[in-house]
């Protein structure tokens, strides 16, 4: 009778189980992780199975972390010999409302770890933020991520999180912030940092990057990348630069509705002589813009508007030029008619005519 039972059972058991996603999912090898806790009462303790990855991926599904606030205080020096035997090197924490005091706690526990690259996309960082400790006690990260973060210390948020990470970060990305208006009196030097991307802020335009940009906090840069930022001019662009001593050999400024000329009234400005790199792509320019660098050796105009190629004197250095999606590069604008749409055009002529005769025999 018992087994009739559970083999009338089995089935709808087995529905259930296979139709009730597992909150994290881990591959093969161990290798990555990805959790998101979208459940109405999800099952946290399924981030254990993430222990042994590599890249681990935490998504809170949108809700409250305020009940973890009872472990902030948890000393780090109990479990750091488990934090320092971990994998973990890569960690991405996302879509939830983070108290400060959790956010840096977390910092701190992972001290000891192997982690060099942390992201933070889609979070509320809410309360206050803890005391700096005498020195940073976070990871030693050679890239951090933020995407759409938003802190209750305003503009302070980044020169706060930076007391907490090791010195030697290389590579900053922050998108869609809220605020970047940063006082720089109270931010460190990066002296590591040698990318530093701010795409995809729409609002920032050339006012805002001047005020994002520190003078001589990022001595080591080498690429800045400004897609989708709102910057309407590059000379708008090379006077923010001018004025934070920011001296990049790789400049972005696509995806930007970008003018050729000048603001009216703004003075000439010296590019960085060290930039030798500048993508100018998907800018609707209808003309190659005045005052580009000198020693410009690689120049990206693709998905412009111009109507005729760059003259030699107008980019007397550049070596690579990309040109790919404007209008005078296309047949149909240059009155050039190709061999293949001539013996169309003939082959169409010859048809009509044809047709044209059979049509007047018959009549």
């Amino acid at each position: 009778m018992m087994r009739l039972l559970l083999l009338l059972l089995l089935p709808p058991l087995l529905h259930v189980w296979a139709t009730t996603p597992e909150p994290c999912e881990v591959d093969d090898d161990d290798f990555r992780c990805a959790c998101n806790f979208t459940d109405p009462e999800p099952e946290w303790s399924s981030a254990y199975q993430c222990v042994s990855a590599v890249e681990v991926e935490i998504r809170g599904g949108g809700r409250s972390l305020k009940n973890f606030v009872k472990f902030a205080d948890t000393d780090p020096k109990q479990y750091a010999d488990v934090v320092r035997a971990l994998r973990l090197r890569r960690l991405t924490v996302g879509d939830a409302q983070v108290p400060a005091l959790l956010l840096f706690a977390l910092l701190r526990g992972l001290g000891s770890s192997r982690l060099n690259h942390l992201a933070l996309e889609d979070l509320e960082v809410i309360g206050p933020t803890p005391p700096p400790p005498p020195e940073a006690t976070g990871p030693a990260l050679s890239t951090l991520r933020l995407r759409n973060v938003s802190w209750a210390a305003g503009g302070a948020w980044l020169a706060e999180l930076q007391l907490w990470l090791k010195p030697g970060l290389k590579a900053l990305t922050i998108a869609r912030a809220h605020s970047l208006a940063f006082p720089c009196a109270d931010l460190r030097a990066f002296p590591s940092l040698t990318t530093l991307d701010l795409s995809d802020n729409p609002e920032l335009d050339e006012r805002g990057l001047a005020a994002a940009l520190c003078r001589d906090k990022f001595p080591a840069l080498r690429e800045l990348a400004l897609r989708s930022t709102g910057v309407q001019t590059p000379g708008g662009v090379c006077a923010a630069l001018a004025a934070a001593a920011v001296r990049p050999q790789h400049l972005d400024l696509s995806h930007n509705a970008l003018r050729a000329t000048a603001a009216p009234g703004a003075p000439p400005c010296v590019w960085p002589s060290a930039l030798s790199s500048l993508n100018l792509s998907s800018g609707g320019l209808e003309q190659v813009p005045a005052g580009l660098p000198a020693e410009l050796g690689a120049l990206d105009l693709s998905n412009n508007q111009l109507n005729r190629e760059p003259r030699p004197d107008e980019l007397p250095k550049v070596r690579e030029l990309a040109l790919a999606g404007n209008p005078f590069q296309d047949p149909r604008n240059s009155g050039v008619v190709t061999a293949c749409e001539r013996l169309i055009q003939t082959l169409w002529v010859s048809g009509t005519l044809v047709l044209l005769q059979g049509a007047r025999s018959l009549a």
